[in-house]
């Protein structure tokens, strides 16, 4: 007879919870933009803004943990923070100006 083997697997909550937030951000996301009505579509600048910032937030939960930065050091930590501050706040610029 075998011994049963254990699973290595243990389920990480913070992981989980960011994939549901990053699933409900997608949803919201979707239903936001007017691409899915039946009417005519209109540039709209609070809904693009919302979406953009809702990308921001996606971007940040995913580098900082599914790409391991929730466990690094603290300059790697603050050094994504940053970079993806500067590349969003560059992407909003470039729409509203």
């Amino acid at each position: 007879m075998t011994t049963p083997q254990h699973s290595r697997f243990h389920p990480d909550p913070v992981l989980a919870g960011s994939w549901v937030v990053l699933v409900a951000i997608t949803v919201l996301a979707w239903w936001l933009s007017p691409g899915h009505s039946t009417g005519p579509v209109e540039p709209s600048i609070p809904i693009t803004v919302t979406v953009i910032v809702l990308s921001a937030v996606k971007a940040r939960l995913i580098i900082r943990n599914f790409m391991e930065v929730r466990t690094a050091p603290i300059w790697l930590r603050r050094a994504t923070d940053a970079w993806l501050t500067v590349l969003w706040l560059a992407v909003l610029v470039i729409y509203l100006f």
